[in-house]
């Protein structure tokens, strides 16, 4: 028998259904597109297989300009690692500090974060190029990954979380104990804030394997780009007779995405939802 809420589930259902369908779409094409030559992109159902060439793609993309696409992906876990790593480090601190320590300004400086997560990153691409020329850090690895370490959704993200996850009196505890202050974060609320400091992690590992823009206005090696930026030169390079290639690395490019999202989905959920609700 239909219960009293069947409507209502019905239609969060379709929805939630339909939102799927909606950014899976555009996966199963490039899947698809992956498998394809040149010419069967042009000439066969967009959203259907066509000859299965997927292997000989992926070779291809591998082979290609004497092997850059390795050395493209290499970059870009190495980017994304150190964007990983230090966002997590530098905002779970600074979301500890906003959120257990009261001094003068704290409130000014948690408002200035929450500003700097309106301002759109392409937007500071140019200010950073400068930034990073008047100190020789142009063409390097060092100023793709420097910027990588500011992420105010990550600070304020951990400023939410350790207000509603980490109880005083376990600070205070500690802080009777003897404990230093850099001990009681790295040993007691560091553990308590895993969650949060995974999903961090996650997302800016994200954000720095999908970066495009700065790497293009910092970066003319060709040896240092990443996927992103070197996929795009083939297709400026080569035109429409590396359509396959391209598609090809792009599938490529996605796998680590999909596989760093099973891993730690169960931290992404928690740490997106535990902390905020105050306990």
């Amino acid at each position: 028998m239909r219960g009293p809420g069947w409507s209502s589930r019905v239609v969060v259902n379709g929805a939630l259904a339909l939102t799927a369908i909606y950014f899976l779409f555009p996966v199963w094409w490039l899947l698809v597109s992956a498998t394809k030559s040149n010419p069967d992109l042009f000439s066969s159902n967009g959203f259907w297989f066509a000859d299965m060439n997927l292997v000989e793609n992926v070779k291809a993309v591998f082979s290609r300009d004497g092997g850059l696409y390795p050395r493209w992906f290499a970059n870009s876990v190495g980017y994304g690692i150190a964007a990983a790593l230090g966002a997590t480090i530098t905002s779970g601190a600074c979301g500890y500090a906003l959120a257990k320590f009261r001094f003068r300004g704290d409130r000014l400086l948690f408002g200035g974060v929450i500003a700097g997560l309106l301002i759109p990153g392409a937007l500071l691409t140019v200010p950073l190029y400068l930034v990073a020329a008047s100190v020789g850090l142009t063409n390097t690895i060092w100023a793709i990954i420097i910027p990588s370490f500011v992420s105010p959704f990550g600070v304020f993200l951990c400023r939410v979380y350790a207000e509603g996850a980490v109880p005083d009196e376990i600070i205070e505890s500690a802080r009777m104990d003897g404990a230093s202050e850099l001990r009681i974060f790295a040993q007691i609320t560091g553990r308590i804030m895993a969650p949060a400091l995974a999903t961090v992690g996650l997302f800016s590992f994200v954000g720095a394997w999908n970066g495009f823009m700065l790497p293009l206005i910092m970066l003319t090696d060709k040896t240092l780009y990443p996927v992103t930026l070197g996929l795009y030169a083939w297709q400026a390079d080569k035109g429409q007779a590396t359509y396959n290639l391209i598609l090809a690395g792009s599938l490529v490019m996605v796998v680590p995405l999909i596989i760093g999202f099973l891993l730690m989905q169960r931290f992404w959920r928690t740490g997106l939802t535990l902390g905020a609700v105050k306990g």
